[in-house]
């Protein structure tokens, strides 16, 4: 009888704080839209007391439109959900990020969450290489991106025009024993920078190009719909991005809001992530199809705060680097 006493105590202290959370919650995020919907309807099936006003955008454009709400003093989102944290430490430096001391930040690695608990990483999306099915060798290795096998087949996107790309540049460059060096010997072999990931997907997959830089998740989608690509995380490590959430200062529904970064964080939350083909940031929810093990995956170390103090330095350099 004690236990079913304790029991129903539990449930109720669960549907009280479910219920606590209610009314609008307007999310701004850099998802895809069918991504989007998705996590909106997974967490409203979860808190269904709160609706979800979603607006998608790239992060740039995004950011753009969260400043000028602000200038005009009527910010109007109580959350963001985007691409990079590098976006997150500005913000965070401005003042505009709600820290959330209380977010359960159970299965998910420090370095994936700040340390104020103002933003929290949702997701590893890892940048690796692809290759089609008819290219002249199998990459192992970023070394391998610049063998003579390989010269004018390379595609990747343009960190002047892609955060995720900028973030990749900076990683590898920090890592890889070549520092600046390796790009410029990628340059010398005739490898093309422009544009984002889907522009890389798109020449690789058509043959345009054999070898490219690319996020994980779209080589192995389109592989799984029959794409002749391949996807690989080469031996030295993968850079990545790990689409953070974080709450608005000027949030009106803070209770809501963190309910939402509760879900996301959450098994379910995580789970939900991992069938939409993610890799989880909680390290006890299993990798989607097409994966390889976790502990097989090794992510460089990047630093957020020094990315953003050099973030004009580093593309003036990338540009200089290529255009030789």
């Amino acid at each position: 009888m004690r236990k079913i006493i304790l029991a129903a105590m539990f449930l109720a202290s669960a549907v009280a704080g479910a219920s606590a959370a209610d009314g609008k919650l307007v999310v701004y995020t850099s998802q895809p839209n069918t991504d989007a919907q998705h996590t909106v309807d997974a967490f409203m099936a979860k808190y269904p007391a709160v609706k979800v006003e979603w607006v998608r955008d790239g992060t740039p454009k995004i950011l753009a439109k969260l400043r000028a709400e602000i200038e005009a003093g009527q910010p109007q989102a109580d959350v963001l959900l985007i691409a990079d944290v590098v976006t997150m430490e500005g913000l965070k430096k401005e003042g505009r990020l709600l820290a959330y001391p209380e977010a359960d930040v159970s299965g998910i690695e420090a370095a994936l969450y700040d340390k104020d608990k103002t933003y929290f990483s949702t997701k590893l999306i890892t940048t690796g290489i692809v290759y089609n099915t008819k290219a002249p060798f199998v990459p192992a290795s970023w070394e391998d991106l610049t063998k003579p096998e390989a010269k004018g087949l390379v595609a990747m996107p343009s960190p002047l025009t892609s955060g995720a790309a900028m973030i990749h540049t900076v990683t590898l460059t920090g890592n890889l024993p070549e520092g600046w060096d390796y790009y410029d010997a990628l340059a010398k072999n005739g490898a093309q920078a422009s544009g984002g990931n889907g522009d890389v997907l798109k020449a690789v997959s058509g043959g345009d190009k054999l070898f490219g830089m690319i996020v994980d998740y779209m080589p192995i989608r389109e592989k799984a719909k029959g794409a002749p690509v391949e996807f690989v995380f080469p031996r030295e490590g993968v850079s990545a991005v790990t689409e953070p959430v974080a709450i608005l200062s000027t949030a009106k529904n803070t209770e809501a809001a963190k309910a939402f970064v509760d879900f996301l964080l959450s098994k379910d939350g995580q789970e939900a992530a991992a069938k939409m083909g993610y890799i989880p940031a909680r390290a006890d929810i299993a990798l989607p199809a097409g994966y390889p093990d976790r502990s097989s995956i090794k992510v460089l170390s990047y630093d957020a705060a020094a990315a953003l103090a050099n973030d004009a330095a580093n593309k003036e350099k990338f540009g200089a680097v290529m255009s030789q």
